[in-house]
């Protein structure tokens, strides 16, 4: 294993927001249910206006199941609204509303979103996306992430102060160039 390197690359496969393009790419390990990935959801948006097209953030599923008992079926749930090309929208959603995440108020969003809630509670149901959650956790751990959120820039580990906004932001403005 590689300490502070991403071991698996961003692919097709993940979920990315920002130009294949950009200069740099954000990768979040995160858990739907962790106050910390909570506190770090407006820093991201905040970095996302910021950098603009300079900027991907690629968001991969990290559930403390042991901690946070609604974590694993709030990741399963952005996976089902994926298959229904709403990603972005469930993750958003499950952030802003990360005091409620139980099975109930998952499909609740779903239909919120004009999602198949049906669907998606099937699939909940079935565990028609855990593979997919326990792919991102093990991607995550044979990348030495041992917390959430954990931030990689550029394939490397950021240790620095995520909650700082400004510092961030200026860390990757660096990194962009300028």
């Amino acid at each position: 294993m590689t300490a502070g390197r991403l071991t698996v690359p961003v692919s097709a496969a993940d979920h990315i927001a920002g130009p294949k393009s950009a200069s740099v790419t954000l990768v979040e390990y995160g858990d739907f249910e962790c106050p910390y990935c909570g506190m770090a959801y407006p820093i991201v948006q905040a970095i996302q206006r910021a950098l603009g097209s300079s900027i991907r953030l690629v968001f991969r599923n990290f559930p403390l199941t042991e901690s946070h008992p609604h974590a694993e079926h709030a990741a399963e749930s952005a996976e089902a609204a994926a298959a229904q090309g709403k990603y972005w929208e469930m993750h958003d959603t499950l952030f802003e509303h990360q005091d409620n995440l139980d099975d109930g108020a998952l499909s609740g969003y779903a239909k919120a979103l004009g999602l198949d809630a049906d669907r998606v509670t099937r699939e909940l149901e079935t565990g028609a996306h855990v593979e997919r959650v326990r792919s991102d956790f093990h991607s995550g751990v044979r990348s030495g992430v041992n917390g959430t959120p954990t931030f990689f820039i550029n394939g490397q580990r950021y240790d620095g102060d995520w909650s700082n906004e400004a510092e961030f932001v200026d860390v990757l403005r660096e990194i962009a160039g300028g």
